[in-house]
């Protein structure tokens, strides 16, 4: 294994239930109810999924909604734009609570 995350791993999801198989289906049965057709398409969910995939650092996430999306008919251009939509959330919210650091020098230096 080259890595920490074994790829091979990601196929291994659905034993998650192994240890504990009543709140491991009640994950899937939440799981599979919020990637369902809804007021977002499939596609919508599966981008979001892939930008939260990436704020989140998760590489079987990245890996697994790559795949989706493309499966889903993602764009190469729709699925980078997504990245950058999270990169941007993650970003400015640190940005923000710079406030905390601006209010608090701000007391100190009064």
């Amino acid at each position: 294994m080259s890595s920490y995350y074994n790829p091979a791993d990601l196929a291994k999801f659905g034993n998650i239930v192994e240890f504990q198989e009543e709140l491991g289906k009640k994950f899937f049965d939440y799981y599979g109810a919020v990637f369902a057709e809804g007021a977002l398409t499939q596609r919508e969910k599966s981008l979001i999924a892939l930008a939260v995939a990436h704020v989140v650092q998760c590489p079987y996430c990245i890996d697994a909604y790559t795949t989706d999306s493309l499966e889903k008919g993602a764009t190469e251009e729709m699925m980078m734009e997504a990245v950058h939509v999270g990169a941007a959330i993650r970003g400015g919210a640190s940005l923000v609570h710079s406030t905390m650091m601006m209010n608090k020098a701000k007391e100190l230096m009064m």
